[in-house]
């Protein structure tokens, strides 16, 4: 398995001369801190959740059993070996995978069906995004309550200043910590297998548990019992999705090697240790994580397991800052203000209203619900939606794109779609005890994206309506109108017809530039477009071309750096005798057909409140000139 699995280095690392080895370290650090940071509390919260188990030898064995297979199943089977198989020109995730089918598929009966089914998964990542650092640094932190019980008072406050300091420092870039990542996951994930080996020594017996015989008894001794635990088994498995989402980073191979051969075993023995020890100390279910350690040892564990947290959390915030990226750039989210912290590193990015909307949620998160044993029941629900979403996703990825035999595409699909649902049915039990909140977060999240997706097609579907062609605005304006020197450059979201503010400018100022530039921005369903075919231009005569620049949902969007590289457009343009003409809609709720007033209000106001396309495309200040014009939607 090792010959095949290192056969060659990603192409897209590759190219950096990035060695597979040190991929897999970078890999530890970033894709399983989430994972990885689940023997805190999966466990534990299987026995003493909102469904308590008798702390028995059948329970310990049949929730272990069930904590091994989840990972072997769900973790290696579907995510390891058949989804980081589905990359988008290297990169994935819901959005990256919604964009593979739809570009695969083009238009057709499938199309809109997969496009909610990306958007559902983007909106539930919402969720679990504002979960996972309050439930990751609150279960490091309640540690000292195992340590001293004098210290339960300073868990909030130390857990919430932990938090805080976290999303302050995303701002100034993750880059140094981030070095840090790696080395510090590893020393984590070998204190893990060691704790469990010591325990593991204790009660050997424990290894039969890994038999799926044991998952299948648990059933038949406690049927009701045994699927609610299902509940907080699959806390076991959090953080699988990263795996796929961070696959552009780091490459499938790397991803692949260190779960294979560092992450997943040093989690199963873990898991084992905590098994054993309630076999040999029931009541060390409490916190069977901690009490792993001799006393002297876990105040230091404390620490490990607090910083381990804070890469878990680091790594899903900057999943929400990427995912969101992609949103924008796919036209799911307006426009937001999108700041790179590193000069080189292109995917370092920060976006301050996703940063501090997050901490606010969090801090009320952990306010709200007070303890990890309580997050647990709202955690979970978010994840096994997305997870059940991939799997229907990758189901018509296999039918329709890679032309899979109907009977191997059912078969398999189906197989995950069994496991996902069960998982997801156990869950949506926790609805009242905390896992609203997750959906709740998911339903406000869709709503925006849909509303403004749908929001977008209604502006140009009207601007449309009024648009007037190319080659009759041409034949009418030659000759008539004075050209003055200079290049205009006019943005419109249409490939086709004449820009609102062309028109308008030629009304109020009766003048055309010497040049004339309809410029339009297309993101294409790739993260990332190469620069030989990133820009189209097509001489419509008499000083009048049309530019197409095409950027992938990865790219950032510089329009001044890719028009200062274009001769073809009647030869090089200076900047300081090029401006920008862009227009501004003032939108107007209506009732014509299209969406429900309040979304219609809704979309307007996220229209005022979105980034200029002056800061978004990074047009010079001085260069810009807004035309406003009103449309009824």
């Amino acid at each position: 398995m090792s010959e095949a699995i290192l056969d060659e280095v990603p192409s897209e690392h590759a190219q950096h001369g990035e060695k597979l080895s040190a991929l897999a370290l970078g890999a530890i650090g970033v894709v399983f801190g989430d994972i990885g940071t689940s023997p805190l509390y999966a466990l534990k919260e299987s026995f003493i959740g909102h469904h308590p188990l008798a702390v028995d030898r059948p329970h310990v064995f049949g929730v272990l059993s069930l904590i091994f297979w989840t990972m072997m199943l769900i973790v290696t089977v579907k995510y390891v070996f058949v989804i980081l198989r589905a990359d988008n020109k290297g990169e994935g995730g819901s959005l990256a995978l919604l964009a593979l089918i739809g570009r695969k598929l083009g238009t057709s009966r499938w199309t809109p069906a997969v496009a909610m089914l990306g958007v559902i998964a983007t909106a539930l990542f919402y969720g679990d995004a504002i979960i996972t650092p309050a439930i990751s640094v609150l279960s490091a932190v309640e540690g000292l309550s195992v340590v001293n019980p004098a210290f339960s008072a300073w868990v909030l406050p130390l857990s919430i200043g932990i938090l805080v300091a976290l999303f302050a420092i995303q701002s100034r870039g993750t880059a140094v910590v981030g070095r840090l990542f790696g080395p510090v996951m590893i020393v984590y994930f070998i204190v893990l297998a060691g704790l469990g080996l010591m325990n593991i020594a204790q009660a050997p017996e424990v290894l039969w548990a890994l038999s799926p015989h044991y998952a299948v008894e648990f059933f038949l001794i406690d049927p009701k019992l045994a699927f609610l635990a299902l509940g907080s088994v699959v806390l076991a498995v959090t953080g699988a999705e990263a795996l796929y989402a961070d696959m552009g980073h780091f490459g499938r191979k790397a991803i692949m090697i260190s779960w294979l051969y560092i992450a997943f075993p040093c989690l199963l023995i873990n898991y084992l240790g905590q098994s054993a020890l309630l076999v040999a100390n029931p009541a060390a279910v409490e916190n069977p994580f901690f009490l792993l350690a001799p006393e002297w040892a876990r105040l230091p564990l404390v620490v490990l397991a607090t910083m381990a947290t804070i890469i878990a959390s680091q790594a899903v915030i900057s999943g929400a800052f990427s995912v969101s990226q992609q949103a924008v750039q796919l036209g799911f989210l307006p426009r937001l203000k999108i700041l790179h912290t590193s000069a080189s590193a292109a995917g370092q990015i920060y976006i301050p209203v996703v940063n501090w909307l997050l901490l606010l949620l969090v801090i009320l998160l952990v306010l709200g619900f007070g303890s990890s044993s309580n997050l647990a029941a709202a955690y979970g629900i978010a994840v096994t939606g997305t997870m059940f979403i991939t799997a229907c996703m990758l189901g018509i990825l296999t039918w329709k794109v890679w032309r899979w035999p109907p009977l191997a595409s059912i078969t398999i699909t189906g197989g995950f779609l069994l496991i996902d649902g069960l998982y997801f049915a156990s869950n949506v039990t926790k609805i009242p005890d905390g896992g609203w909140f997750p959906l709740l977060v998911a339903a406000v999240a869709f709503t925006l994206l849909t509303t403004w997706a749908t929001g977008r097609n209604l502006v140009r579907d009207r601007l449309a309506e009024d648009a007037m062609d190319i080659e009759l605005f041409l034949k009418s304006s030659s000759g008539r109108v004075k050209r003055v020197a200079g290049n205009a450059i006019f943005l419109t979201s249409s490939a086709e017809g004449v820009p609102p503010a062309l028109l308008h400018n030629l009304k109020h100022n009766q003048i055309l530039h010497e040049r004339v530039i309809i410029l339009t921005v297309v993101t294409e369903g790739v993260p990332h477009v190469p620069a030989a075919r990133r820009r189209e231009v097509i001489d419509l005569s008499n000083g009048f071309y049309r530019i197409l620049l095409r950027f992938g949902f990865m790219d950032e969007a510089d329009l001044p750096a890719e028009m200062a590289l274009e001769t073809r457009a009647g030869g090089a343009m200076r900047p300081s005798d090029t401006s920008y003409f862009l227009a501004r809609q003032t939108l107007i709720p209506s009732s014509r057909p299209g969406m429900a007033i309040w979304r219609e209000k809704l979309f307007a106001w996220m229209v005022r409140n979105a980034e200029s396309a002056m800061e978004f495309f990074k047009l010079p200040t001085n260069r810009v000139i807004e035309l406003g014009s009103q449309v009824e939607i």
